[in-house]
């Protein structure tokens, strides 16, 4: 049988030979054993004759075909090249005016550009069988040149303005976001996230300070930052991930942005002494105003603002004397008839509720009744806790004198502030005198019940007995100041008035009217000073004085500065129109001590803070209050020096 002949081929860069029988068909492994080995030894011969023969011929042919392929790739980048230098350069001419460093654009698109060189035969049509995977490459290499837009104003007006209401670390300075393959986190370029701070490059970005305060990460990234003037978006918790991270670390990008920071006056000025570089970073401080000067233009422009949240909202407009009704309100916020309130929020909810109340009636327009109302409303929602005491008072329960005269024993007024709703109670306020030498005591200071605004009223208050009685120095008194059935405590000045009346009258022995309630600060000369809350104050002792029956002399004492403050309910004014209740105002407290004793307060040098230094008998007028407490004060020196030196005193006698 003749020598079979054999064929050859290559396989990925290796030659492979394969016997062949007479038909042509490949020789089979039996076959090929079948064979006997003289005649396997010449096929074996034969072929590494003819592979060495063809390796010569390769080592001839192979830098001919390289140079073949290389001017082949050659001509082909020197086809494309004009293509891709043309459409870059569009890109580089449209994008020069956006970019401050053209440099870093343009090493960019050069390396685009020799990536695409490096890898023309992605774009060309591949055979049928290979075409989808060729797209799935090109697919995967063309990634590698989209942009990723962190931040587009392109429709923006103006500077951007940002506010942050979640300056938490990733929505405030950047992300980067991760996704799991194989138990490893990985990202690219395109998973970069803007936060706040990027995307208000150029504008405003504002953020309150108790946010930033909350955690320290952030405030330390921020201060980086201000110090810099640099952001680098990063991702901090990969540190901490179980999982292994594929990470980026993006070039740090210059941020252009003014901070607007909002915070109380006390965490500015802690900031400012604790931090040395804020005052550097944040020089200019704008307070806001709680209230402002009320004229004929604020009144206007409250119309205005009533006006526009009623369009905004879609409301019915509301009429003048609806209008009037509101800045009312307002001028009650505030506390003053010559100032009105800032806190447009209050006026905002409170236009909401009238238009529903009117809307509810059927009417087309708000009146005034209908934000009367939407106020009473409103109040009635938060007045539980002053409804339940002025039950008490009803009941029995908790002590209010409303009729006759007591001895060292009146009603002043407190202010209960809930936040949301304020309302005055009275409260009694007792004084107990005796011969002593321990002088003024607060009981309330001794049990811890006292704040420090009250004690030092009740110092200017004995202060102020001191100098009015200083004839009679040193004072051999021993008295206490209380407040009864009060057991969560005092704070404040506005019962000084009150707590020296009682004292007074337990000196002089004569009675004050219970009817009256007293508010008021003292100071060091016995003039009455203003005090905050006057409004709710006379309003709580006029509704527990209606409910147990109003006979024409009872009322309110007042500090006569606090007239412009005055802004009362209807139901108040009308009853003190019609003389069944009274609001008194007085500069100095011997004009209260002669209105709640019906006795003169005394000679006239007392104002001056018993100015003289006449005997004790003469300081004063026997009959006056002040009299009377001096002969008081008398009584008690004799009987501490009896107490002292008996046998001298019987000697005397």
């Amino acid at each position: 049988m003749p020598p079979c002949p054999r064929s050859h081929g290559r396989d990925s860069g290796q030659l492979i030979f394969t016997l062949i029988d007479e038909r042509g068909e490949p020789l089979t492994a039996d076959a090929m054993a079948a064979l006997d080995p003289a005649r396997r030894a010449a096929y074996d011969e034969g072929e590494r004759e003819l592979r060495a023969e063809i390796l010569r011929f390769l080592e001839v042919t192979g830098p001919l075909e390289r140079a073949l392929r290389d001017g082949v790739e050659s001509l082909r980048r020197q086809a494309v090249r004009p293509v891709l230098d043309r459409e870059l350069d569009a890109i580089r001419q449209g994008l020069r005016k956006q970019f401050k460093d053209t440099r870093k654009l343009g090493q960019w698109l050069d390396a685009v550009e020799q990536d695409i060189l490096d890898h023309l035969e992605l774009f060309e049509p591949a055979d049928p069988e290979d075409e989808e995977d060729r797209r799935d490459a090109l697919e995967r290499r063309l990634q590698r040149y989209r942009v990723n837009l962190v931040v587009d104003n392109a429709e923006t007006v103006g500077a951007p303005v940002i506010i942050e209401n979640n300056p938490l670390y990733r929505p405030l300075f950047g992300s980067i976001e991760y996704q799991t393959d194989n138990d490893v986190l990985v990202t690219d370029f395109s998973r970069i996230r803007a936060g706040s701070l990027l995307r208000a490059h150029g504008g405003f970005l504002m953020l309150h300070l108790r946010d930033l305060f909350a955690d320290d990460l952030v405030w330390e990234k921020l201060r980086r930052f201000l110090r810099s003037g640099r952001l680098q978006i990063e991702e901090p918790g990969t540190m901490f991930s179980a999982l292994a991270t594929t990470s980026l670390e993006p070039e740090a990008v210059d941020v252009d942005v003014k901070l607007v920071l909002i915070g109380s006056n006390e965490q500015f000025y802690a900031l400012q002494e604790g931090d040395p570089e804020f005052a550097r970073h944040f020089r200019i401080k704008v307070d806001f105003a709680e209230t402002f000067g009320a004229s004929d233009a604020t009144r206007r422009a409250t119309g205005v603002f009533v006006a526009h949240t009623g369009a905004r909202l879609g409301l019915p407009p509301f009429s003048a004397a609806a209008v009037a009704r509101l800045i009312e309100d307002s001028h009650r916020e505030a506390e003053d008839r010559a100032r009105q309130s800032a806190a447009f929020a209050r006026t905002e909810a409170l236009v909401v509720e009238a238009a529903e109340v009117a809307r509810r009636r059927g009417a087309r327009r708000v009146e005034r009744e209908d934000v009367a109302v939407a106020i009473a409303a409103r109040n009635r929602r938060h007045d539980y806790p002053d409804e339940r005491l002025r039950e008490a008072v009803a009941d029995g329960d908790r002590l209010v004198h409303l009729h006759g005269a007591r001895v060292g024993q009146l009603n002043g007024l407190s202010v209960i502030d809930l936040g949301d709703y304020r309302f005055g109670l009275p409260i009694r306020v007792a004084a107990r005198t005796l011969p002593g030498t321990e002088g003024l005591l607060n009981i309330e200071r001794e049990v811890a019940l006292s704040g420090p605004i009250h004690d030092k009223a009740v110092l200017v208050l004995h202060s102020y007995l001191s100098a009015l009685f200083a004839p009679l120095a040193p004072l051999a008194l021993t008295a206490s100041i209380m407040f009864e059935q009060e057991y969560a405590g005092i704070e404040g000045d506005s019962a000084s008035c009150a707590e020296f009346y009682a004292l007074l009258s337990s000196l002089s022995g004569l009675p004050l009217r219970q009817g009256i309630a007293v508010t008021g600060a003292i100071n060091a000369f016995g003039e009455v000073l203003p005090i905050g809350g006057v409004n709710e104050k006379i309003e709580g002792f006029y509704r527990v004085c209606a409910t147990a029956g109003l006979d024409g002399s009872q009322g309110v004492l007042i500090p006569a500065r606090n007239r412009r403050h005055l802004m009362l309910a209807d139901e108040v004014c009308e009853a003190v129109a019609a003389g069944c209740f009274h609001v008194w105002a007085v500069d100095h407290v011997a004009d209260g001590m002669a209105l709640l004793t019906g006795v003169p307060f005394g000679a006239e040098g007392a104002r001056a803070a018993g100015g003289g230094v006449a005997p004790p008998d003469e300081a004063f007028p026997p009959e006056s209050v002040l009299g009377r407490a001096a002969a008081t004060l008398i009584a008690y020196r004799r009987a501490c020096l009896r107490a002292g030196n008996p046998r001298a005193w019987r000697r005397r006698g």
